[in-house]
């Protein structure tokens, strides 16, 4: 059993010796701990650091990616070089390393193939009020789409299971922590939480430069997985208001012509039969979105496939 630690990193030569420093060399369960950094196009000489700590395995990205993407490359290297389980780290030292015993615990035991780190954010004393709210909106939102209780789905600090990974695939340039979720938990894995601890606060957040802008890009994120994701449930409730809206002005037009007052009250009738089309074309947009959504699940199971292939004739491992 490999277990093998990646801490996606943007010039974060400051911080990652702590992070390695503080990381487990060892775990129970676990024949092997090996760490991989990827340096998503840093000027700081993080790789450098890296190699200079003994990091095992490095990925160096010849340009800035974001976080998404270098998440994204991190779990493919771990996966071609044999890992069973992967956690996921920041290369900013907030997570503590002794947290990934605890991290991985539910994955040896069999409960649980994904496992998020609950920072408990309403505790955390340097975070803004606007960024606790929207920590929790993000998570209302993850466990309303997944169908599981997530109550830090923000949290970067992640374990989860070989056959878990294979199947991730990463569409946000962004940030990946809300849309993994969902995902894992679409495709039948078991999502659990355990608490943990973070530490000081090192540095600013290079994800969150304004509020602003995070506010936004939060919001196209949460967007994008509800049209993803639950895209008849969105397109049915925005429907449901013209359609009640309408009926509700057929209501009203048919109450006074049934007194004899209908002609000075058409144009209810002719606002109503407006929302109600408007309803209608809600509802097959929905259905449209659907059937691609459907689709999309379907050409990401054609691609698992293919990975595991490739990744079993790289590794021997992945077989059902």
């Amino acid at each position: 059993m490999k277990l093998m630690i990646q801490i996606p990193c943007y010039n974060e030569a400051e911080t990652l010796p702590r992070v390695i420093a503080d990381l487990p060399r060892q775990a129970a369960g676990c024949d092997s701990v090996e760490f991989l950094v990827v340096d998503d196009g840093s000027t700081d000489g993080t790789s450098d650091v890296a190699r200079r700590l003994g990091v095992h395995h490095i990925v160096r990205l010849p340009r800035n990616r974001g976080l998404a993407h270098a998440f994204a490359t991190g779990l493919d290297a771990c996966l071609e070089r044999g890992a069973d389980i992967i956690v996921n780290t920041d290369g900013d030292h907030q997570y503590p390393g002794a947290e990934v015993v605890s991290l991985i615990e539910p994955i040896l035991a069999g409960r649980a193939d994904m496992v998020i780190g609950d920072r408990r954010v309403d505790s955390i004393r340097h975070f803004s009020r606007i960024k606790k709210m929207l920590q929790r909106l993000g998570s209302l939102v993850v466990s309303w789409a997944a169908g599981v209780r997530i109550p830090d789905a923000t949290s970067g600090f992640r374990a989860m299971s070989r056959e878990t990974a294979a199947r991730i695939v990463i569409f946000s340039g962004y940030t990946y922590t809300l849309e993994t979720i969902i995902q894992a938990a679409k495709k039948g894995s078991v999502v659990v939480s355990v608490p943990i601890g973070t530490n000081e606060k090192l540095r600013e957040s290079r994800l969150i430069r304004s509020v602003p802008r995070y506010i936004y890009r939060s919001a196209g994120t949460i967007l994008r997985i509800f049209l993803m994701y639950e895209a008849m449930r969105v397109f049915l409730l925005l429907g449901l208001l013209p359609l009640l809206t309408g009926m509700v002005l057929i209501g009203r037009f048919g109450y006074f012509y049934l007194l004899g007052l209908g002609a000075g009250h058409i144009q209810s009738l002719v606002v109503a039969s407006i929302l109600i089309v408007v309803a209608i074309q809600t509802f097959l947009l929905g259905l449209v979105a659907d059937l691609i959504a459907r689709n999309r699940h379907l050409s990401e199971e054609i691609f698992y496939r293919l990975r595991k292939q490739e990744l079993e004739r790289l590794t021997g491992k992945l077989r059902p």
